[in-house]
């Protein structure tokens, strides 16, 4: 049945919202039993376009909704109302290793979302296009400010939520890739809780001296944190994924300097020398590479390189002194850090210590390394470039399976903003909230 001189509705409500807000996709004038491909595209800052597609029939209403109807095939499955988002994937022809980060989050992740005639699987663009809008997707909700931050040779950016403050802070560590990436900080912002981005593998005194930053540079980025006008200075966490736990943890224990009110870790380890500067940490890594095996793809599997969690107290932080809440988020199928093993060795410690009370774990099936701001692109492997000297490029095995590990995604970071309230908040009043824009 032809569709193309028929008027089809398309909508999405929200059109513009933050990413980690859920949105309505609705198709309405069609005729019933009518078969239609629901498809998203995106074009990455990069160049590199990524899609998302789902097959649906239009029922006696003569309407599709997304977020009640089931997809019967295409890029997910199933009732999944935010799958033409997280099921992105590569187009076609792409090189292989991609993964999705969004690098400048002044601008929105635009995605365009049309409807087709038929349940299509290629060739999106020779098709007959019915219907089609584009949804701007934010990690920076309006009124959020970006401030560049150098001082203390810190390379960093602080997000201020909207309004006047102050408001409690963090301290935001991404893992061994380097960069500077704020979208997660940003994201935060928009939920009342001022961050602080933190580059501290590439960061530019790094590059001017050749040598790995300190103690010191964190402890640094913390006070920036604490002396600021508008942060309330006995109410500051820190954040880590992957290397940024393996610093938080370490700080957390540590530090004079750093008081934590809280930490979350996400995909790390407690696996580190203790007695010396962070770059002892890579060290390990340099002295356990011969660990490192491939799957039957050639994707590296860097998990055995902190097997087995070591006895030698000498070898992993003492969660057992930590004295502020702790939130472990751990991929069950981590195929990169043993985060499984670690949070199990860290739970026994705090068990043996007494202080096992402040500690949180959220543990998920079939989920992999890269746990991140939901709704953000599944990507199992991709390719990884060190910040060895000289550096190298390898293809890297994240794990997870796609459904699982994008609903583990919503629900870590819905129950990671709660756990930062609690702790950040206290019984304070909130501080701005933004559901959409």
């Amino acid at each position: 049945m032809d569709m193309k001189q028929h008027c089809v509705k398309l909508s999405v409500q929200p059109s513009r919202g933050l990413v980690d807000e859920k949105f309505t996709v609705l198709v309405q004038n069609l005729l019933p039993g009518f078969q239609l491909t629901i498809h998203a595209l995106h074009q990455c800052e990069d160049g590199h376009s990524w899609e998302a597609f789902a097959h649906y029939t239009a029922d006696a209403t003569s309407i599709v909704n997304v977020s009640q109807d089931p997809s019967l095939g295409g890029t997910y499955s199933g009732v999944e109302p935010m799958g033409l988002l997280w099921s992105l994937r590569p187009v076609p022809g792409s090189k292989t290793g991609l993964r999705w980060r969004k690098m400048n989050v002044q601008t929105p992740m635009g995605v365009t979302i049309s409807v087709y005639q038929g349940h299509q699987t290629e060739g999106f663009l020779d098709q007959v296009l019915l219907a089609s809008v584009v949804v701007e997707r934010w990690y920076m909700a309006p009124g959020v400010r970006r401030v560049p931050i150098t001082e203390g040779r810190l390379t960093a950016t602080l997000f201020l939520p909207s309004g006047p403050g102050p408001f409690p802070g963090l301290l935001d560590l991404w893992g061994g890739g380097g960069k500077l990436v704020e979208y997660r900080a940003a994201l935060l912002a928009s939920h009342g809780i001022a961050s602080l981005a933190l580059d501290y593998l590439t960061a530019k005194i790094t590059r001017e001296t050749g040598k790995m930053v300190d103690n010191d540079y964190f402890e640094t980025a913390y006070r920036v944190l604490e002396q600021h006008p508008q942060i309330l200075g006995s109410r500051i966490a820190m954040l880590g994924l992957s290397f940024g736990a393996s610093v938080t943890l370490r700080m957390a224990v540590y530090s004079q300097v750093v008081k934590l009110r809280c930490a979350v870790c996400i995909s790390g380890s407690h696996v580190q020398p203790i007695d010396g500067p962070v770059e002892q940490i890579n060290a390990l890594f340099n002295k356990n590479i011969d660990k490192i095996h491939l799957d039957k793809d050639n994707q590296s599997i860097l998990r055995d390189m902190l097997l087995p969690i070591p006895t030698d107290p000498s070898l992993k932080v003492d969660v057992g002194r930590l004295q502020c809440p702790l939130l472990l988020v751990v991929g069950e199928d981590d195929q990169n850090w043993p985060t499984y093993e670690s949070a199990i060795d860290m739970r026994e410690m705090m068990e043996r210590a007494g202080n096992s009370h402040l500690l949180t774990v959220l543990s998920y099936k079939n989920t992999g390394h890269l746990i991140e701001p939901p709704f953000t692109p599944f990507v199992r492997a991709s390719s990884f470039r060190t910040v060895t000297n000289p550096p190298f490029t390898m293809m890297v095995l994240w794990g997870g399976e796609l459904v699982a590990h994008s609903l583990a995604q919503e629900d870590a970071w819905r129950k990671t903003l709660v756990f930062l309230r609690e702790n950040l908040y206290g019984g304070m009043k909130h501080g701005a909230l933004f559901s959409n824009l």
